[in-house]
């Protein structure tokens, strides 16, 4: 489509979904146009345009329902930064507490407030993930912990996700759109199907080593075939120095990863002096699980489910001052709610 700022209610009517479109997913145009906004706020525009009340000056605030981590502050920035208004948040990646103010928009309403929904949605969502990404970081501490959440999501949002995961404190990101949007390279080994063709776990192994660029990380997955201690100990011969660490992703039909198996792997790995080979481990991990496994001597996490997965962070906007005065719906208080950590970016 041609991007067009939808105001009225006759452009409502008069925009069609072409029948070619392939994907469900909003593109930039669409965003920024409005048409993923809720119909009430087109309604909004219409009224007080009769009334010749569109351009009434006004300021606005965001809380959050429940405390969190902020991400999501980009999105919005770029949103709005071509239009009259002023805005003020917390910095992304700070945290908040429930009901905090974490933005503040300032201009005429005709200029942004139909773009409620829109930057809601952008904060809530990516502020749901950082603050997930970052209890996982937590649980971990000085341990590594890489996003692994892409495909449990829409691919249009996966690089949001994962951006945010970042944002929140993870120390990298699979997918390849989320890592490079905040200037990261992505991370991650191979699949269990490249072990699957090959038919074995050290002959897989030997190729990524002599294939992969010096780079990356030699991580390889011990749970496809054998054993894993006993696969442990193939990698760790067959590569030597070269082994960086063996990863675990044992499924629920087997299990899954118990921290009883990371003590046994990290006990033959160091009796036969393989002391720097690490232990990775992925599969439904949780905080609480990261904590378990990361004492048991876990040296590294990949968590995809539990940040993906994450609630979004209900974020609501109200309106405190109109006409320079201060206003706000019963149960509200009325005016400029008093922040020192707010600053300016727009």
């Amino acid at each position: 489509m041609n991007w067009k700022e939808i105001t009225t209610l006759k452009q409502v009517e008069e925009f069609q979904v072409q029948p070619e479109r392939l994907f469900f997913s909003a593109d930039h145009d669409e965003i920024r146009s409005g048409v993923t906004t809720d119909i009430y706020f087109i309604r909004t525009l219409e009224i007080l345009s009769h009334l010749g009340l569109s351009d009434t000056e006004v300021v606005a605030e965001v809380f959050g329902r429940r405390e969190g981590i902020l991400a999501g502050v980009e999105e919005v920035k770029n949103l709005l930064k071509e239009k009259p208004v002023q805005v003020w948040s917390l910095p992304e990646g700070a945290p908040f507490k429930a009901k905090e103010v974490v933005m503040r928009i300032q201009g005429p309403y005709s200029q942004f407030g139909a773009f409620e929904t829109v930057l809601l949605g952008m904060l809530a969502s990516s502020s749901g993930w950082a603050t997930a990404a970052r209890a996982a970081k937590e649980a971990a501490g000085d341990k590594p912990v890489i996003c692994f959440g892409a495909r449990h999501v829409h691919p249009a949002v996966a690089p949001v996700m994962e951006r945010a995961a970042l944002v929140g404190g993870c120390d990298g990101a699979s997918c390849i759109l989320g890592a490079k949007l905040v200037g990261r390279e992505p991370q991650g080994t191979v699949p269990h199907a490249v072990f699957l063709i090959v038919g074995d776990t050290v002959e897989t192994a030997k190729a990524y080593h002599q294939w992969m660029p010096a780079n990356a990380k030699r991580v390889i997955l011990v749970d496809t075939f054998k054993d894993e201690a006993e696969e442990a100990l193939r990698l760790a011969h067959a590569l030597g120095e070269a082994l960086d660490g063996i990863r675990l992703d044992t499924p629920s039909e087997r299990g899954g990863v118990t921290p009883d198996l990371v003590r046994e792997i990290r006990f033959r790995l160091d009796a036969q002096g393989f002391h720097r080979v690490g232990i990775f481990v992925s599969g439904g991990l949780s905080p609480e699980r990261i904590s378990i496994l990361s004492e048991a001597g876990a040296s590294a996490f990949g968590v995809g489910s539990y940040i993906s997965g994450a609630a979004p962070i209900d974020m609501t906007m109200d309106l405190k001052m109109v006409n320079g005065q201060p206003i706000a719906k019963r149960g509200r208080l009325p005016g400029l709610t008093a922040s020192e950590r707010l600053i300016r970016i727009l």
